[in-house]
């Protein structure tokens, strides 16, 4: 791939890396009070994810995992006011009183939303890894580690 012949697309990825990753806490984060939230982030960062990997910088691994916990804390989160008695997904909100920031709110969204970043990003890891991508962008260096690793 181009990404183990380019050290300019390696490095390249690698400076735009920490800013995709801040914006997809921005998405994330604003997504209660304007457009963004878990799908939105969850996008982006397989995003970041997806060109990693075709870049050679890493190598798409726990789909399955990280789907099976988002699955389980969407679930938890949307079942969880049927225990008080309320209807299923209804949102509880809380708030409390930072020094320096002063009041912040919270709400049960906030979880259900991690929930559907990490399903989002799983589902993109699951993609490459059944595409083979991870094959395909190891490195020959790492072939031949691996090969010596399993041979007697």
């Amino acid at each position: 791939m181009i990404g183990n012949r380019s050290p300019v697309v390696q490095l390249g990825i690698r400076t735009a890396t920490p800013l995709a990753v801040l914006v997809g806490f921005y998405l994330f984060f604003a997504g209660h009070n304007a457009p963004g939230g878990g799908f939105a982030a969850g996008l982006v960062f397989g995003a970041v994810v997806t060109l990693r990997t075709i870049a050679g910088l890493q190598r798409p691994t726990h789909a399955i995992p990280l789907l099976s916990a988002g699955i389980f804390i969407v679930i938890a989160v949307a079942a969880a006011p049927l225990l008080w008695g309320d209807t299923v997904l209804d949102q509880a909100i809380g708030s409390i009183e930072v020094p320096v920031l002063g009041k912040l709110k919270s709400g049960s969204a906030l979880p259900f939303d991690l929930g559907v970043t990490a399903i989002v990003v799983a589902l993109v890891l699951a993609l490459l890894d059944g595409l083979g991508v991870g094959a395909i962008t190891t490195s020959e260096h790492e072939r031949r580690r691996e090969s010596t690793e399993t041979s007697p």
